[in-house]
Order: C-alpha cells, then sequence, then structure tokens
C-alpha cells in the first residue's frame, strides 16, 4: 500500500492551499456583503468578487478539475483519487470555492452527462458554455407526488407527438433552478409506461424559456434557502414541447444515464464534506482555546478533549473509505465499486454531521448563529441523508449485497 499523494496531486494541493488561503477565504464575507446587494438575490454567480476568483482559478489550472477526457480542454484529466485531495480543500468553504472552480454541483454532474451521452450539437450547444461557466443547468428528476427514492416511480410523461416530444409533470428540489442563468434542465421523464420497469425512463433537455414550463417557487432547507447554490425549486411541465434532438441517448436510457450521474455525483459530494468537517474541527479548536468556562479554557475541558479526539478519528477513517471507492473507481470502474460508494454515501453525512453537531456545541449560542458558518454547513449535510438516494435505500442495497456474498462464500466452502 502507498498513502503518499503523487505529484500531480501534491502540485495541485499547494496551488489549492494557497488559493484558499490568499483568495477564498477573504473572499467569503465579500461574497456575503455582494449576494445581499443583488437586485435578484439568486443570481449568485453575478457577484463581482466570484469572477475575480474564477480568473485566478483558470490562472492556476484549478478549473473543471472534476471532469477528465477529451471533452475538457480547460482542465481536468485527473484520476477520481487526485481529484480527491482537491475536491476535499475546495470543500472548507462549500459555498464558494467550488463554484470559483466550476466544479459545484449541480453543473458537474450535468456536465459528467452531456459528456457522456451527449450529441455533437448538444455538446456544443449546451457542454462547451457549461464548460465555460457561462451558463448555470439543472437537474430535474425528484417529483413531489411519487417517492422518488426509487426513481423508477418517476410520473413525468415524455411523449413523442410527431418531430417533437410533450412533457407534462411536476418536479421539487430541483437544485439551481431559481437561478436566471440556469439555461437548461435535463429531465427525467416516462416515454413507455409499459416497458420494463428500468426502460420506462428517458432524459430529454428542456430550456428555461420553453412554453408551459414554469417555475414556482424556491424552497428553503432547514430556514435557509441556499441561494449560494441558485436555490431549491419546485416546477412544471404543461404540455411542454422539445424537439427530438432534445433527448439524451435513446428511448429507454434514462434509468442508466441517471446511474451514471449519481456515482461519480456521491463521492464528489463525500469528497467536499470532508472538507466541511476539517472547516468544523479548525473552528472548534480555536474555539476551545479562545473561550474560558469555570476558571479554564474550554480546550482543558475533558468533555470538549473527547470531542475533538472522537472528531479527528472519526474523519480519518472517513477520508480513507473515501479514497479507497475513488482508487477502486479509478481501477475497476464505477460499477463495480458500487458497494464503497453505497458505503461512503451512508457513512460521509453521518459522521460529518456528528463532528459539526459538536464543533456547533463548542461554539455555544455562537454556534447556531449566522456569524459563524456551523448552522449552514449542518443544514446542508443534513440533506445528503436524501440527496443521491436516502440512506435507507444505500443501507437496503449494500445489506443485500453482503448476503449474497456471504452466501457465496458458504457455498463455495461446502
Amino acid at each position: 500500500m502507498d498513502f503518499a499523494y503523487d505529484g500531480r496531486t501534491e502540485e495541485l494541493r499547494a496551488s489549492m492551499l494557497e488559493f484558499m488561503d490568499h483568495h477564498v477565504y477573504p473572499a467569503e464575507k465579500v461574497f456575503e456583503e455582494q449576494l445581499e446587494e443583488l437586485e435578484d438575490h439568486w443570481a449568485w454567480d453575478s457577484v463581482p468578487v466570484l469572477g475575480e476568483l474564477r480568473a485566478e482559478a483558470r490562472k492556476r489550472g484549478l478549473w473543471n478539475l472534476f471532469l477528465p477526457g477529451a471533452d475538457n480542454a480547460a482542465g481536468g484529466g485527473l484520476t477520481n483519487l487526485q481529484y480527491a485531495a482537491v475536491a476535499e480543500i475546495s470543500g472548507r468553504s462549500i459555498h464558494l470555492a467550488p463554484a470559483a472552480m466550476n466544479c459545484a454541483a449541480p453543473d458537474t454532474g450535468n456536465m459528467e452527462v452531456l459528456s457522456q451521452f451527449g450529441t455533437p450539437e448538444q455538446k456544443q450547444r449546451w457542454l462547451e458554455p457549461l464548460l465555460e461557466a457561462e451558463i448555470r443547468s439543472a437537474f430535474a428528476m425528484t417529483e413531489p407526488a411519487v417517492a422518488s427514492s426509487d426513481a423508477t416511480n418517476i410520473a413525468t410523461r415524455i411523449e413523442r407527438d410527431g418531430d417533437e416530444y410533450v412533457l407534462n409533470g411536476r418536479k421539487w428540489w430541483i437544485t439551481g433552478a431559481m437561478n436566471p442563468g440556469c439555461s437548461i434542465f435535463i429531465v427525467m421523464g416516462k416515454t413507455d409506461p409499459e416497458a420494463d420497469r428500468h426502460r420506462q425512463q428517458s432524459m430529454i433537455l428542456v430550456e428555461r424559456d420553453t412554453p408551459g414550463f414554469e417555475i414556482h417557487r424556491g424552497m428553503k432547507v432547514l430556514g435557509y434557502d441556499d441561494r449560494e447554490h441558485g436555490g431549491h425549486a419546485e416546477l412544471s411541465f404543461t404540455d411542454v414541447r422539445v424537439p427530438l434532438e432534445n433527448l439524451i441517448g435513446g428511448e429507454g436510457d434514462g434509468f442508466g444515464i441517471a446511474q451514471a450521474r449519481l456515482g461519480p455525483g456521491r463521492i464528489h459530494h463525500c469528497m467536499r464534506s470532508i472538507g466541511i468537517a476539517e472547516r468544523a474541527i479548525e473552528l472548534m479548536c480555536a474555539r476551545a482555546d479562545d473561550r474560558v468556562a469555570f476558571g479554564k479554557p474550554l480546550s482543558d475541558q475533558g468533555v470538549i478533549r473527547d470531542w475533538i479526539a472522537e472528531s479527528r478519528v472519526r474523519l480519518e477513517q472517513l477520508r480513507l473509505l473515501v479514497l479507497k471507492a475513488a482508487w477502486l473507481m479509478d481501477t475497476v470502474g464505477n460499477k463495480a465499486a458500487h458497494t464503497e460508494i453505497q458505503a461512503i454515501k451512508i457513512a460521509t453525512p453521518a459522521t460529518v454531521e456528528w463532528i459539526l453537531d459538536k464543533a456547533i456545541q463548542t461554539h455555544g449560542a455562537g454556534g447556531l448563529s449566522q456569524d459563524f458558518p456551523l448552522a449552514s454547513m449542518i443544514a446542508g449535510i443534513r440533506t445528503l441523508r436524501f440527496a443521491d438516494g436516502p440512506d435507507e435505500v444505500h443501507k437496503n442495497a449494500l445489506a443485500r449485497t453482503e448476503l449474497r456474498r456471504q452466501q457465496g462464500a458458504r457455498e463455495a466452502r461446502g
């Protein structure tokens, strides 16, 4: 085993850490102030300081690092293992650093879909401007009327009518949709309800200003509107017509495309979440050293030291699990790494949420306030227990795989 970073990763980490210290952290307060001054507070990517950070990220080669391959002339080319180290650091300023590097969800997953499954025309029209951060995008899968943890439940209809497809249905929790710069939506719906349950769904591109497409409201997460990511919207499609060439892949490919999209998306969330936990531990230790209670610093209190030690142990365990999943994705492929991806999707939110809880407790009432980033961080991490599939679905699938593995081992032993 070799736990050392390779040369390319070390160079990127050094550049990334300097970028964070000298550019991103000092810009956090400016970013919030400029957001408050916006006429449309959903247009988060229009603030001047983000443009400055993006220029600096480009100059340093910290642009589009999530996407390898020929479609990414502006950056990328990293393995999952290499990207993990950079994504983790970006997570320390979760609302600003990923966006500054054009590595923020949901655009990352949508660019991956277009890169893997898009036609040359779709890539030229949508992928290229996304890679340049000229537009934003959204991924519309979750619905209010069905249990979307089972993607085969999706009820939105996509029906062919001559040289067009007609969409009818309703979606919610569609991240980024409130941003007026969100120009294109990848929509999942059913093209053939009578087909095999995993061949009923398709994905199609819908432009924002298409007649019959309506964005109804922004939704709050534990009181936060998450405007730094363009919000989460409820939207509807009423006889929305789009050309046949907007279909991604073929009819019936939607479920498979969704699985291909969600695998990398899950590990990217986990990578960034480790950075969130590192920032929380840093803040917890600083607060513990700074505050005095009952005649001595909080850092001398046994219970606080227990939290700090437990936080470090749990985070190191989690990081190793995430890195193993990334290494497997690189060496045997996403499908073969499915169990490990499920494992980190289960472990990461719970672990990081525990660390954030202790950091908040160490801060006292201040930890609940807007004066520290911890409250918004824990609201965001709590959503990961739903995003890209709830804990219970992943646990059920992981247990099913383990039962089969153990049964096979018993049979092999005779």
